[in-house]
């Protein structure tokens, strides 16, 4: 038997990640070094345990999926991400590849395709259910220019933060004492937020993090 794949678990539901930890333990070609629950775990465990491959899901607390993609692949560039959600929308699906995923798969997905995307995405391929694959596949032909930018990509890492920390029931002095800024930094952020998405109130900030798979639905 060959090398197996070194993978780590970001998922935020313990029935789910507990699921897939089941599922992956019955693969010989894999071993799970560590499960974590929330984003920023994933970036600091991944620093530690540095796993080939993070089976990452998006909408998760503290740090979403995106932005813990993007900073797994600042700090560890040969590490693969592989994310695994239950939405194919392209504005999920598009921020997350930006970020620097390598794949997307579907949550409906067997546990042959589940082998065959962290085998891909470890040995520097891509993987997509096909359903995405279509959604780039469309998105590559339809653009042959430059790719305008997403409403989210003008906010900035922090701002990210605050958005993420609003759209789970945060207040501002909590969000301030969770980020160790003042109150007024924070509602400069929450201003700021609010003028760059075009949203006028709390209620509209959560629509749009739950949209773009920042937050989960739940």
């Amino acid at each position: 038997m060959g090398k197996r794949i070194r993978v780590m678990l970001a998922e935020d539901h313990t029935i789910v990640r507990e699921g897939l930890r089941a599922l992956l333990d019955r693969s010989p070609d894999v071993e799970v070094v560590g499960e974590v629950a929330d984003g920023r775990s994933a970036v600091t465990k991944a620093m530690l345990w540095k796993p080939e491959v993070v089976l990452m899901d998006l909408g998760m607390p503290e740090l979403n999926g995106v932005d813990a993609t993007r900073e797994i692949k600042q700090y560890l560039p040969e590490t693969a991400v592989l994310i695994l959600s239950m939405y194919a929308g392209e504005e999920y699906v598009r921020p997350a590849i930006r970020a620097g995923a390598s794949g997307y798969l579907l949550k409906g997905s067997g546990l042959s395709d589940l082998e065959a995307a962290i085998a891909a995405v470890a040995r520097g391929d891509a993987f997509f259910s096909p359903s995405v694959a279509k959604i780039l596949l469309e998105e590559s032909q339809a653009k042959r220019g430059v790719t305008p930018k997403e409403p989210s990509d003008v906010l900035t890492k922090r701002e990210r933060e605050v958005l993420v920390l609003v759209a789970d029931g945060k207040s501002s002095p909590e969000i301030a004492a969770f980020l160790e800024l003042s109150v007024k930094t924070i509602e400069g952020h929450r201003g700021r937020i609010m003028t760059k998405l075009g949203i006028h109130n709390v209620a509209g900030m959560v629509r749009y993090a739950v949209r773009r798979g920042l937050v989960s639905a739940d």
